[in-house]
């Protein structure tokens, strides 16, 4: 299952993350998980929000330019070598992993990993033909 996410740019200055936390705060709107790469000049936001239609509606009216991508969630235990599990099993697909994010939620022993593929569909398919749990909106 895919998730859409919202990315944007904010200028890299003191003070730029918070308005648009603040225009989804404001309406009501959970953030779910996110992060924030930077460069000298610029950083990009990326979400992933409870209800991602209004959190884009909300952010354009404030004058973001939002993008909506898929990305892939993926759970997997939340121990040495976790990861390198899930790697294993992605190593000979041939897909490739643009970025990728990760957080710990309310299961204990679990973590959440966000990926952005290039081919989400067949990283799905091959993530679910190795028994590993592919993590739905509802459930982030």
């Amino acid at each position: 299952m895919k998730i859409h996410q919202l990315s944007l740019f904010l200028e890299n200055s003191p003070g730029k993350a918070l308005e648009p936390c603040r225009v989804l705060s404001n309406a009501g709107v959970n953030i779910r998980t996110l992060t924030l790469a930077d460069t000298q000049q610029f950083g990009i936001l990326r979400l992933i929000v409870d209800d991602w239609e209004r959190g884009r509606q909300l952010l354009q009216a404030a004058g973001y330019v939002v993008n909506v991508t898929e990305v892939v969630a993926v759970e997997v235990d939340d121990r040495p070598g976790g990861l390198v599990h899930l790697l294993e099993c992605l190593d000979s697909s041939g897909l490739n992993i643009e970025y990728m994010y990760a957080f710990t939620f309310g299961r204990e022993g679990r973590a959440v990993l966000i990926f952005r593929f290039d081919r989400p569909d067949a990283a799905i398919e091959r993530l679910r033909g190795s028994d590993i749990n592919v993590v739905g909106a509802p459930e982030l």
